[in-house]
């Protein structure tokens, strides 16, 4: 079982994910050093008995405490700085989907192949089947290759949702009269789970999101079965 497992935490199934997670581990490392040191120093000063009634300033030591909290941001910033700009990017993006937010249900269009659009509805708990997951599965999931460059329009017909999957690192807002669009990328296949992340009504805990990654062989296979259909 891996480390991120055992801290309830998804494995990651894309780049930008596996990124997030190394700057997690880095910036928490700079904390527990940062911990550590003031710790130290707090328990130092209770229990010690030194003490010097004639002093007044230290240039030295107050320019050290000036300096390295803004080495430690700069540590910080930088790496943070790079994963917004690479977030934020949509390169040549092979695939176009669009994820459609009702109360309280998804639908989605792929608006590069003809007549492809379908509602995703979560299933309801007498109707599951043994290897279906109560809550969180759907009776259309979203089907994309892996290893391929999609870019993901959201937008919504009601109220405000939110598209998530978080072990693709995605969350982004369904607002009505709004497009908004993230970059989508799998490098390995599977069935990842994720819910509307925002409280769009009663049944905002209903609403479920099932992304279902395939081969590219596959992918084409079930495009021709859904244009048929």
């Amino acid at each position: 079982m891996s480390t991120w497992n055992t801290l309830m935490l998804q494995d990651s199934a894309s780049p930008l994910m596996e990124q997030l997670m190394f700057f997690h581990d880095h910036a928490l490392m700079i904390l527990i050093m940062i911990t550590v040191l003031v710790g130290y120093m707090m328990i130092s000063i209770f229990f010690n008995k030194f003490n010097y009634r004639y002093l007044l300033e230290g240039q030295s030591i107050e320019i050290i405490w000036t300096l390295m909290p803004a080495i430690i941001l700069i540590f910080i910033a930088l790496p943070s700085l790079r994963l917004l700009y690479l977030l934020d990017e949509i390169n040549n993006p092979s695939i176009t989907i669009k994820a459609i937010g009702h109360q309280w249900y998804w639908s989605y269009e792929y608006t590069d192949f003809s007549n492809i659009e379908f509602d995703s509805y979560m299933i309801p708990s007498n109707e599951l089947l043994m290897h279906s997951f109560r809550l969180l599965d759907v009776d259309n999931r979203m089907i994309i290759p892996f290893n391929t460059q999609i870019r993901l329009l959201v937008t919504s017909e009601d109220v405000i949702h939110s598209w998530t999957i978080p072990s693709l690192n995605i969350k982004i807002d369904a607002t009505p009269g709004r497009l908004n669009q993230v970059s989508l990328f799998n490098n390995r296949t599977g069935v990842f789970f994720g819910q509307c992340s925002e409280i769009c009504g009663a049944n905002h805990s209903f609403m479920p999101i099932v992304l279902e990654t395939i081969s590219p062989n596959m992918f084409m296979n079930w495009i021709y079965n859904m244009s048929e259909i």
